[in-house]
């Protein structure tokens, strides 16, 4: 039995894809503010590299085709992106309440820039919605997933043996070996518009035990919309 749910942030409560876009469309408006290129122009070039599989160096490639590196550096542009607040929404809104309120703990689980990822979780209205939130960059890039210490903390913090901790996320590449091996359910969400939607998990510790398309499919999964509906009417 399922006693605590415990989710990752990054394209499972809300798609990345929706943070890049806000975070590409803030920096091209601060580019225009200081005259360097007009911000529909910054966008464009920046989305188009992005949705071209560009990841991690669009910033490089723009300043490359504008130069104006020694004005704006690229430090500089990763440095707005990061700490913006960026105008994203919940996946699914109705569902993560249904889960919050039926009964289980919850938790989160996620890696990136603490300050990055804090804007987020406020900029969703979730700062308070957990029992347990480990941000593992807190303790520096050598604990973000795979490494097991955020499970750990988990467990030790809930007091919840492990086989009654589930874990949602999306990312077979690094977000289900800790909790596989800790006797977790691991639980994919596998949405379209996701970072990683096409990726397939390599090896037998990558590989979530279950896969579902909605949370809701999850809430239902647990027993939880019946009960949740009925607390609330």
């Amino acid at each position: 039995m399922i006693e605590a749910l415990v989710v990752d942030l990054d394209d499972t409560l809300y798609l990345e894809r929706d943070y890049v876009r806000s975070g590409f469309s803030f920096v091209a408006r601060r580019l225009e503010d200081i005259g360097l290129v007009d911000a529909p122009t910054a966008f464009d070039h920046l989305w188009s590299e992005f949705e071209g599989g560009r990841r991690g160096d669009a910033f490089d490639s723009l300043a490359r085709r504008f130069d104006f590196n020694a004005r704006a550096s690229v430090p500089d542009l990763v440095a707005l992106y990061r700490a913006h607040r960026p105008t994203i929404t919940l996946l699914e809104p109705d569902t993560l309440e249904t889960l919050v309120t039926g009964g289980l703990l919850v938790g989160l689980i996620s890696d990136g820039p603490v300050e990055t990822q804090m804007r987020k979780i406020e900029a969703l209205g979730l700062a308070a919605t957990f029992d347990v939130m480990v941000l593992t960059d807190s303790w520096g890039r050598d604990f973000w997933k795979p490494h097991p210490r955020a499970f750990e903390a988990v467990e030790s913090f809930l007091g919840v043996p492990a086989d009654h901790l589930a874990y949602v996320a999306d990312n077979p590449r690094k977000d289900f070996i800790a909790p596989n091996r800790r006797g977790w359910t691991s639980i994919r969400l596998r949405v379209q518009g996701q970072l990683h939607y096409e990726v397939e998990a390599t090896g037998y510790e990558a590989r979530p035990q279950i896969e579902l398309s909605s949370l809701t499919g999850l809430a239902e999964r647990l027993g939880l919309r019946a009960e949740a509906g009925e607390s609330g009417s």
